[in-house]
């Protein structure tokens, strides 16, 4: 049979494994047992939803044996198997979209996280880190032919029907040939010290076959015997009552679903009676996932009947704001055939999401609350949260509108008057008693918009703006509208206040900065606003006196019913190419002196580069690229040159 070869992404894969991935090898025996319980999960569901699969003979469980002569370390089970098809997709294709930009901007630095394997959600391949060889024997539930996958992770891989030589039974085993690094992990106590560390909460009975030796006075074998111990616990963690689990037990078991090789940042275990009968273990890691921006993200949530495995692949499981979270649910009103469609409309599942939800915003709420009144740990354990999925939760008051009063509670934002994070109720104490909105920039990268003209007003005046360089805040910020806060008032009464959200990079938001010019100051300069119209034709909107700028000659707003240029570079970025010309408001300053100084010209060469300079370094100030650039330096030259 001719070599087949793998597919681009799984040789970058098995090079980068191979080369660099050193630091932890043991973890290729987590990812075999976690692949062996996932094939008995799998045939698990089907034994009790199938009919084809009702009478199938199942006693589920994980065989694991050596032989350091041999150099040699298997992994069995007898879960749903694979036949040449699935062998060839699951062990020579990674489907994941995302997988090869990953591979793409590895840093030196992160090629040596033994982490990055688990992340791939390709566990297997990680074998090759102890294997010069492997050789996968499988045969798929309700088939009687057996198939064997072997390769070196180098030349391809062969895939042949067995005659004879292969499984009795349905399933899976993984043979390794070891290489030198991986002969340390060919004897009993290695291997069990792993199961117990990284395995030891697997749903199904791990057996470990190891030779039992009696020795002579001299410290010789005298006799051997073929021994089988069980090496996990094999309960479904979350079914235990809090008081019997220790902190490790829940780290273990996060680790074991996660494949993470941190503990995690926190874990909310909850247990429900009543109407509906439910568990949930639900775990936020220390870092996001790497494909948390990915269109084809895994999801973390994994679901259960009655101990059941049901499905892990399914995103309605937990709103797409909180993709970051791991964990279970296990429900007790659930049909164990229920099917992935009725899924999306199952009205208990719903219920079960929605009380999820809730809960995990409350906790994330404490945690935050926490942070305030609570020591160093409190405060670090908050920021890593923030510094990682302050985004996600942005997400979420865009989509999730139940939970909006929640979510604005949560997100955070850097600020003109504090360091760090800040909160929207923080900015709501710190506002003086006669503001009525609360402001924001949205547009580029912070530096950008701290040093933006448009914000010179503002701290003349003392009013704290909010810096949003999040490219999806000017998306999502707008949607809001406004912060309502609700307090206790002094009859007990719930008493509602709200502000209004307004960008200062948009007309209209500077209501709150004083008085208009003089109507004779004003008068006074309406005819350079005039000539600058004319000079700038269709490059703007409009042209205006601005209340905003203190120091600075010109700035750029939008129109309030205008995306702002930086929205709109986005949209068509993201494909949207009939997106028009959005075209700003240029405000100036009529006391700076280069717009004063056109008063008493009528030089239309001079006036048309005063206006095109004054038009393209606001932009420029504003992070915009110029359509163009040579003309702009033209302009300033002659303008330099008197």
């Amino acid at each position: 049979m001719a070599q087949r070869q793998f597919q681009t992404e799984v040789n970058q894969l098995l090079h980068l494994i191979i080369h660099s991935l050193y630091s932890n090898r043991e973890i290729f025996l987590r990812e075999l047992v976690s692949n062996a319980s996932d094939a008995l999960d799998k045939l698990k569901y089907l034994t009790v939803a199938e009919e084809a699969y009702k009478s199938l003979s199942f006693d589920p469980r994980i065989d694991i044996s050596f032989d350091k002569d041999a150099k040699t370390l298997s992994v069995s089970d007898n879960g749903i198997g694979m036949n040449e098809a699935d062998l060839v997709e699951s062990l020579g294709t990674i489907a994941r979209s995302g997988t090869r930009a990953f591979l793409e901007k590895l840093s030196a630095d992160a090629k040596k996280d033994s982490n990055l394997i688990g992340q791939f959600g390709v566990g297997f391949y990680s074998a090759f880190m102890v294997a010069e060889k492997i050789e996968v024997t499988s045969r798929k539930a309700g088939e009687d032919v057996s198939f064997v996958w072997s390769s070196n992770g180098q030349d391809g891989y062969d895939v042949e029907q067995l005659q004879s030589g292969g499984r009795d039974t349905q399933g899976t085993t993984v043979l390794l040939h070891l290489n030198e690094e991986g002969l340390e992990y060919a004897n009993r106590w290695s291997i069990e010290d792993i199961i117990k560390r990284y395995s030891n909460h697997v749903a199904f009975p791990i057996y470990l076959t190891y030779d039992e030796n009696e020795y002579d006075d001299k410290g010789k074998v005298k006799s051997s015997k073929k021994k089988t111990d069980k090496v996990n616990s094999g309960a479904a963690l979350w079914r235990r009552a809090k008081s019997e689990l220790t902190e490790g037990d829940y780290h273990e078991f996060y680790k074991q679903i996660s494949h993470d090789t941190d503990d995690p940042l926190f874990y909310v275990h909850t247990k429900a009676e009543g109407t509906l009968e439910y568990t949930t273990l639900f775990y936020v890691p220390k870092k996001a996932p790497f494909d948390l921006y990915n269109v084809d993200y895994k999801p973390g949530v994994k679901l259960y009947v009655k101990r059941v495995f049901i499905t892990d692949d399914d995103k309605e499981l937990m709103p797409t704001y909180l993709r970051f979270v791991r964990g279970v649910i296990d429900s007790e009103d659930l049909p164990l055939n229920v099917s992935r469609e009725i899924l999306q409309q199952n009205k208990v599942l719903i219920n079960i999401k929605n009380a999820s939800v809730k809960k995990l915003l409350g906790e994330f709420k404490t945690l935050a609350d926490k942070a305030l009144s609570g020591g160093e740990d409190a405060k670090e354990k908050w920021e890593t949260f923030i510094s990682q999925f302050n985004r996600p939760l942005k997400e979420g008051l865009y989509q999730d509108f139940a939970n909006r009063d929640a979510l604005q509670e949560l997100v955070r934002f850097k600020s003109t008057a504090v360091e760090g994070w800040t909160g929207l109720a923080d900015y709501v104490s710190r506002m003086k008693g006669d503001q009525k909105s609360i402001y924001y920039i949205t547009g580029g990268d912070e530096k950008t918009l701290r040093a933006s003209p448009l914000l010179e007003a503002y701290r003349a005046k003392d009013i704290e703006v909010l810096v949003m360089d999040d490219e999806i805040d000017d998306i999502v910020i707008p949607s809001l509208h406004s912060y309502r806060q609700e307090t206790p008032g002094a009859d007990g009464k719930t008493e509602s206040r709200s502000w209004d959200l307004k960008a200062v990079n948009r007309a209209g938001a500077d209501e709150e900065l004083g008085e208009k010019k003089d109507r004779a100051a004003e008068k006074e300069i309406r005819p350079v606003i005039e000539k600058l119209k004319k000079a700038l034709g269709d490059r703007v909107k409009e042209v205006k006196l601005s209340r905003r700028l203190h120091d600075s000659p010109s700035c750029i707003v939008a129109d309030e019913n205008d995306p702002s240029i930086q929205m709109a570079q986005m949209l068509r970025a993201m494909g949207q190419t009939e997106m028009p010309d959005v075209k700003p408001i240029l405000e100036v300053n009529g006391d700076h002196p280069i717009v004063a100084g056109l008063k008493n010209t009528e030089d239309q060469g001079r006036i048309a580069d005063v206006a095109g300079v004054l038009l393209d370094q606001a932009l420029l100030v504003e992070g915009v690229k110029l359509k163009d650039p040579a003309d702009f330096v033209k302009r300033l030259n002659r303008l330099l040159a008197g």
